[in-house]
């Protein structure tokens, strides 16, 4: 049996099932900015009423993020991703977090 030299063969199962669909669904509230705000907002406004107010708001942000998190295309690219972030950890030993933070232009 020939071994394939891809990133993806050494990724663990928490990486598959865990860590990828956690960006995942990070990624798609950002994709669905616009149905997260208008559920917030009818939120915020309806107080404990909310449950019954905003059934028509949480429904279309639900369709949203599912749409997202059944594309098998968008887990992907978010798996790409995560190699990347993860072969540049290796390299350079800071967090994908930290790397994106602005260096000081004085020292």
């Amino acid at each position: 049996m020939e071994a394939t030299n891809t990133e993806e063969s050494y990724l663990r199962h928490v990486e598959k099932d865990v860590l990828i669909p956690k960006m995942m669904r990070e990624k798609a509230k950002e994709r669905c900015a616009d149905k997260v705000e208008a559920f917030t907002h009818c939120c915020k406004e309806s107080g404990f009423l909310m449950p019954f107010k905003c059934r028509e708001e949480n429904s279309a942000l639900k369709e949203c993020l599912t749409q997202h998190y059944q594309d098998p295309l968008f887990f992907e690219e978010c798996k790409k991703q995560y190699i990347q972030e993860k072969l540049e950890f290796e390299k350079t030993g800071i967090p994908a977090k930290n790397r994106k933070q602005k260096l000081p232009t004085s020292m």
